[in-house]
């Protein structure tokens, strides 16, 4: 399904939804279409979801919503301090606490569905926001029309791992002037985009500077690397969930291994795997057709089950 109307995007918009928890977020598309939440990963503002990726998505029918998770860009900073040690110790796979944990954010994105007054949604995340959305779906499971994971694992330590290479970049300070900030940034998305769709340095920077301009949070993305470390083994807990569920990896991925989305599709019942050669941790261009399709092609699968059920349902009443 594709439509040809005028794509109407929101302002940003501001959504209390919790004690202390101010999100910032924009649509994109019809109200009245299918509503599609997207989950960006650890540090991403919402503008990592670009915007003509969005709008390609509420092309297919889907009332697109975006957001700044806390800790990010213009939603409201948190609290609590992640020492470098506290780090390394998680990083090892020792005890540690986190200041809040991916159930925490799966509830502040249920929360802004309650704000925008919607039962449900299909629901997809990179990254960190795939975590979360996966926890969305084990934690709110009728808040989740279909599931869309992307370069995602789920949270079993022997899949899904970084390249040794980029844990101390991972755990080096995040530099506070602006063209430092850039260049180290634009230098890291060489390291893990996507090399056979590379981005070209024009890109790379203006995301850089694009993403400075809207609020660096240093103590946020620890905070979020943080619950990232504490995430608990969602693998068991998956092999229950049976919501229609489309799984997104690259085969080239230094950030999160392939083996994480092969991991979370053999955890999940009848979910479609789509493994990408030359597909980095990022969202390239030329990818957008193939993954907004895929995206589409889920949730039509799940109207079908539903329709379906509906008439089992009908079926059976009329016997009784």
């Amino acid at each position: 399904m594709t439509t040809s109307r005028p794509i109407t995007t929101s302002e940003e918009l501001f959504a209390p939804v919790s004690p202390g928890v101010e999100l910032c977020y924009q649509t994109f598309g019809d109200p009245a279409d299918e509503p599609l939440l997207l989950v960006m990963g650890l540090g991403g503002p919402m503008l990592w979801w670009d915007t003509g990726f969005c709008e390609q998505l509420a092309g297919q029918g889907f009332r697109v919503i975006r957001y700044d998770n806390r800790d990010t860009g213009r939603s409201s900073t948190m609290r609590g301090r992640v020492s470098r040690l506290a780090l390394v110790r998680a990083f090892a796979g020792r005890r540690v606490t986190a200041p809040y944990s991916l159930s925490d954010m799966a509830a502040d994105a249920v929360g802004l569905l309650d704000h925008l007054g919607l039962d449900s949604a299909h629901v997809a995340g990179i990254s960190m926001g795939g975590m979360i959305a996966q926890t969305m779906a084990l934690e709110h499971t009728p808040r989740v029309r279909t599931l869309t994971s992307i370069m995602s694992t789920t949270g079993k330590r022997t899949v899904g791992w970084q390249d040794p290479k980029l844990i101390p970049r991972l755990l080096a300070g995040r530099q506070v002037d602006r063209e430092a900030y850039v260049a180290t940034s634009a230098a890291f998305w060489k390291l893990i985009g996507s090399p056979g769709f590379p981005a070209t340095p024009e890109h790379q920077r203006r995301k850089a500077e694009d993403t400075f301009d809207r609020g660096i949070n240093g103590p946020g993305v620890l905070r979020h690397m943080m619950a990232v470390l504490t995430q608990p083994n969602r693998t068991a807990a998956l092999h229950g969930l049976r919501t229609p569920t489309l799984v997104v990896h690259g085969m080239a991925d230094r950030m999160v291994h392939v083996s994480g989305g092969r991991a979370t599709s053999a955890a999940i019942p009848g979910s479609e795997l789509l493994l990408v050669d030359g597909m980095g941790h990022d969202l390239p261009e030329p990818l957008w057709p193939t993954i907004t399709q895929a995206i589409r092609r889920t949730a039509d699968r799940a109207d079908r089950a539903e329709r379906a059920d509906r008439a089992d349902r009908a079926d059976r009443a009329d016997r009784r």
